[in-house]
C-alpha cells in the first residue's frame, strides 16, 4: 500500500531576494547532479516528487520552511538549476507558476521534438492536463491550482509538483505525483498531498471509494438527456442537511444540458476521458455526481485526501537567520565533489556517501 501525507502551507508575502535565489540555484544544481550521478534519472524524479524529500530540499536551500512559497520558489530554482543540463541528463522540467504553468504543453512538445520523441511527448501532454484537472476538478477541496511543474525523462518516467490556493484561508496545498507509484491514474494516484488542515465535505472522485461513481458518471452522459431529467425531476426537491457537500442547486438543468450537448455525440470511454472532456470543470462534475448518486444510488467519497530538516536557516529567520558563509561553503563543497568525481577522484564522494550512516540518518 502506498502511504500518503498531507500538509497545508500558509501564504507568506514578499519575494525571494535575488542573492538567495542565485544561491538556491547553485546549491540545488550541485545537490541534484550528485543525486543523478549516484542514482540516475529515475531516482532523481522519484525524490523530487516525494513530499517529505521536496520539503527537506526547501529547508536545505534556506527558503521559508512552512510557506506556500517553498513550492513555487524551490520548483523554480530546480528548473533553472537543471535547465542547462536537460539534454545531458535526459531529464526535463516544464511549467511553473501562473503563465508558465499554462505553457507546460508547449515546453513538453519542444523537448520531445528536440529528442525525437513526438509521440511520447503527446502522451505526456495528456498526462500533464489530466493531473491538473484531477487536482483542480475531480478533487474539490477548495484549492485552485496556480502552479504546475511537470518533470519527465527520456526513459518515460514522469512526475508532477503542483499547488493550489484557498483564497478564503490564504493557505496553499501541494499535490505530488510519481509515475512509478501509480497503479491507476484515477484511484489514489498521488505520491503525497502536502497539507496541514483536514477539511470536511471534500468531494474526492479519485478515491477508491468513488470508483463505482466514476463508472456511473461515464454511463450517465451516454443516456438520453430527456430521460435523465425525467428521472431526476421528482427528486430535485429532496431536503438536504445544510452541511451536505452537494445540494439541489448543483443540479442546474441549464448546465447539465450544456454538458450533454458537448459530450453526448462523442461519449467518453472511461473516467479519464470524461475528466478531459471540453467544459468538464468542477461545477459540471458536481452536477453529474449528484445526478449519479440520485439515479444509481452510489456514493462519492467526501474524505479529504490529505518532519522537516534544516541546514542553513530560513529566509524568514526561522528556525534561525540564513548563514550566507555556511551556505556558500556548502555550494563550494558539493561543486568540488562533482568536479573531482568527473576526474575520477572519488575519495570525497565516498565520504559524502557515508555521511548518512555516520549521523544515523539511514
Amino acid at each position: 500500500m502506498v502511504s500518503r501525507s498531507v500538509v497545508d502551507l500558509p501564504l507568506h508575502g514578499g519575494k525571494c531576494p535575488p542573492w538567495l535565489f542565485e544561491r538556491m540555484i547553485r546549491l540545488s544544481r550541485a545537490f541534484l547532479l550528485l543525486v543523478y550521478q549516484e542514482f540516475g534519472p529515475k531516482e532523481l524524479i522519484k525524490r523530487l516528487t516525494d513530499p517529505f524529500w521536496f520539503q527537506a530540499l526547501g529547508c536545505l536551500l534556506g527558503f521559508d520552511w512552512h510557506s506556500s512559497g517553498l513550492t513555487t520558489t524551490v520548483g523554480g530554482a530546480v528548473k533553472e538549476a537543471l535547465k542547462p543540463y536537460f539534454r545531458d541528463l535526459g531529464v526535463y522540467v516544464c511549467g511553473g507558476k501562473a503563465k508558465r504553468a499554462l505553457n507546460t504543453p508547449q515546453e513538453i512538445i519542444f523537448w520531445g521534438e528536440k529528442e525525437g520523441l513526438p509521440q511520447e511527448a503527446s502522451k505526456l501532454v495528456t498526462l500533464s492536463r489530466l493531473t491538473a484537472r484531477i487536482d483542480n476538478n475531480a478533487i474539490q477541496d477548495g484549492f485552485q491550482l496556480y502552479f504546475h511543474l511537470f518533470i519527465f525523462s527520456k526513459e518515460g518516467d514522469w512526475g508532477v509538483i503542483q499547488q493550489g490556493m484557498d483564497e478564503k484561508t490564504s493557505y496553499a496545498r501541494r499535490y505530488q505525483w510519481y509515475s512509478q507509484k501509480i497503479i491507476d491514474l484515477c484511484e489514489n494516484p498521488h505520491a503525497g498531498i502536502v497539507s496541514q488542515i483536514k477539511k470536511q465535505d471534500v468531494l474526492n472522485l479519485v478515491a477508491k471509494e468513488s470508483k463505482p461513481v466514476q463508472s456511473c458518471l461515464v454511463n450517465l452522459v451516454k443516456e438520453d438527456f430527456s430521460l435523465v431529467m425525467k428521472e431526476l425531476t421528482p427528486k430535485v426537491h429532496l431536503i438536504f442537511k445544510k452541511e451536505h457537500a452537494l445540494t439541489p442547486q448543483d443540479l442546474s438543468f441549464k448546465s447539465l444540458r450544456k454538458i450533454w450537448e458537448k459530450v453526448y455525440e462523442n461519449p467518453p470511454a472511461d473516467f479519464k476521458d470524461l475528466i478531459l472532456s471540453q467544459g468538464m470543470g468542477a461545477k459540471a462534475l458536481r452536477a453529474l455526481t449528484l445526478a449519479s448518486e440520485l439515479i444509481y444510488e452510489v456514493k462519492a467519497s467526501r474524505e479529504d485526501p490529505v518532519v522537516y530538516s534544516y541546514a542553513h536557516g530560513g529566509k524568514d529567520g526561522h528556525p534561525y537567520r540564513l548563514n550566507k558563509k555556511l551556505y556558500d561553503n556548502t555550494i563550494q563543497e558539493l561543486e568540488e565533489i562533482l568536479r573531482k568525481a568527473k576526474l575520477g577522484e572519488t575519495e570525497k564522494l565516498e565520504m559524502f556517501r557515508r555521511l548518512p550512516k555516520l549521523f544515523n540518518l539511514v
